[in-house]
Parts: C-alpha cells; sequence; structure tokens
C-alpha cells in the first residue's frame, strides 16, 4: 500500500472515536453484514465516521492490507481495529463493544 493511502486511512480511523469501513451508507447499507453492524452502533446511540469502500476502490483494497482483515465491513475503536461483523456482534452480546467505546 502506498504512503498517501496508508494516511488517508489513519485520518479517516482517527477522525472519530468509533469509525466503519462498510458497503454503502449507514442510511443505505449495501450489505447485510455492513447493515449488520450499523444496527449494533445504533442501538448503541454511537455516533461514528464512516467509509463507504463502493466508492473509494483505493481505500477498499488498502483496509484490507492495512488491517490484514480480507473483509468488509471493519470497526475501529480509538484508531484500533476491532473486527469485522461477527467479531462486533459478539462483542455486542457479551456486552464488552459497549465497555470499549465508553472508555
Amino acid at each position: 500500500m502506498n504512503e498517501e493511502i496508508k494516511n488517508r486511512i489513519e485520518t479517516m480511523i482517527r477522525s472519530k472515536k468509533v469509525f466503519l469501513f462498510l458497503k454503502g451508507t449507514p442510511e443505505s447499507p449495501k450489505c447485510g453484514f455492513s447493515l449488520r453492524v450499523i444496527q449494533i452502533l445504533k442501538n448503541l446511540h454511537v455516533d461514528f465516521g464512516y467509509c463507504n469502500v463502493l466508492e473509494e476502490d483505493d481505500i477498499r483494497q488498502g483496509i484490507k492490507e492495512y488491517a490484514d482483515w480480507p473483509t468488509i465491513p471493519q470497526l475501529y475503536i480509538d484508531g484500533k481495529f476491532i473486527g469485522g461483523c461477527d467479531i462486533a456482534e459478539e462483542l455486542y452480546r457479551s456486552g464488552e463493544l459497549q465497555k470499549c467505546i465508553s472508555k
């Protein structure tokens, strides 16, 4: 990944406490996995930033390399990679996601 893409990704991740790379937008997700993570964040009343990777192909490819995670959505809290849909759901059910967000 080139330095410009890496810097753009890091700037996005730091722009909000909670940041989500997803397919689509929070109002119009384009995949079920993105929808499920959005629903979790909305249930928790979280103000989150996002990037629609369908509109930014360089970010779509770069974020997979950046996180060393092959799928989207990707959730970040305090600049740290948390995981994709399954991990977000598991952390939400256990109450750990709420703890991470409220720190």
